[in-house]
């Protein structure tokens, strides 16, 4: 029983260790990048939801992944725009989510 319960402790600690190092990474650049214009198409049911500028950050590096229609994860709620955060630094992307 001791040696599940160190195995569980083990797994637990790993996983919360790998996501804290994965979410507190933050990505700075001194000139914000930019992206194609893409053209809205047709919303392909009035439940979808544009989501214009968004960017991901990814292997220390921004990468665009807007301009595509989204279907919001519950009802009554709505997409907040991401935006661009100029900081000592440089510029940090917000990301964009879902809310009420």
């Amino acid at each position: 029983m001791k040696s599940i319960m160190k195995k569980m402790f083990l797994v637990t600690a790993i996983a919360l260790t790998c996501g804290s190092l994965t979410s507190s990474a933050q990505i700075y650049v001194k000139v914000r990048p930019t992206h194609e214009t893409v053209v809205r198409t047709e919303a392909p049911s009035p439940r979808h939801v544009w989501i214009d500028e968004d960017w991901r950050a990814r292997h220390g590096h921004y990468e665009y992944s807007g301009g595509h229609w989204a279907v919001p994860p519950h009802d009554g709620m709505v997409w907040h725009a991401g935006s661009w955060r100029e900081t000592p630094h440089g510029h940090q992307w917000r990301a964009g989510h879902w809310g009420r």
